[in-house]
């Protein structure tokens, strides 16, 4: 009842932030149509909390307002709203796909997101240094998020590291703060079910720009990979230590009824 609750709640806020900021890409500049994306992505990770029981807990530091490459893990569709939500300003990169959404095209072009083509190959790197040239003239620094897999992936799994965090490492000269998370766990992927628990983000030590591509992409996955398994595992651990002691069954079966929203 909780999933159905929140996902109605959700839409209805997307649908009507979607035409609030369609309004604010009016104004010139982007500062207050970010106020205004930022406040959507506030909401709803207040939505998470307060109907599922979805605490989103940081760890690490946040690089606000610096001239980093957030290269994080994308298990679920809350990762840039929670992102967002605790980061500030962040630009950010997405698939051409967003734009097939009502007013969302006008929005991302007033934003200065950088949208790239999901075919991926040439056409995608060829948006991608548009898009790098764009923020470029932005005076102002702000992280630029990007999801390397390039595609939402189960929990538990993941996919090649893309090219595109090196590549933005390279030619802005910014180091890469590997960010890994098991959000996917209360928000699988785009699916309507969600599950309460503590959602954690977390930004671990940053890698300087490098000129050996391979090297530096295994070592990204290396480190989000790796520690989203962890995390994850984590998540799980209470029940798993329920389980194994017979006595705490009946305390098993209530955790179980609580996380299941």
């Amino acid at each position: 009842m909780r999933s159905l609750i929140f996902n109605l709640a959700y839409y209805t806020v997307s649908a009507v932030y979607a035409v609030i900021c369609a309004i604010l890409a009016l104004v010139p500049g982007r500062r207050i149509l970010m106020h205004g994306i930022r406040s959507y992505a506030r909401l709803t990770v207040l939505l998470m909390r307060w109907i599922c029981g979805i605490k989103v807990e940081v760890r690490g530091t946040p690089p606000k307002n610096q001239a980093v490459i957030l290269a994080a893990k994308h298990q679920s569709w809350g990762d840039g709203l929670a992102m967002m939500a605790k980061c500030g300003d962040v630009n950010f990169i997405c698939g051409d796909h967003m734009l097939n959404y009502p007013l969302i095209g006008w929005v991302l072009k007033r934003c200065g997101a950088i949208v790239v083509s999901n075919q991926g190959g040439a056409e995608a790197m060829a948006s991608l240094r548009a898009g790098v040239e764009r923020s470029q003239g932005e005076g102002r620094p702000r992280p630029i998020l990007i999801y390397p897999e390039g595609h939402l992936t189960p929990v538990g799994t993941g996919m090649r590291y893309r090219s595109g965090a090196w590549q933005l490492s390279s030619q802005l000269d910014r180091p890469v703060v590997p960010v890994a998370t098991n959000l996917g766990q209360c928000w699988p992927q785009q699916k309507w079910s969600k599950f309460s628990g503590t959602a954690v983000i977390e930004f671990l030590e940053p890698m300087p720009p490098s000129p050996d591509r391979n090297s530096f992409l295994a070592e990204l996955e290396t480190r989000v990979e790796t520690r989203s398994r962890a995390l994850e595992a984590e998540f799980a651990a209470p029940v798993r230590e329920s389980v194994s002691h017979p006595e705490n069954a009946e305390k098993t079966d209530a955790s179980m009824h609580r996380r299941l929203v």
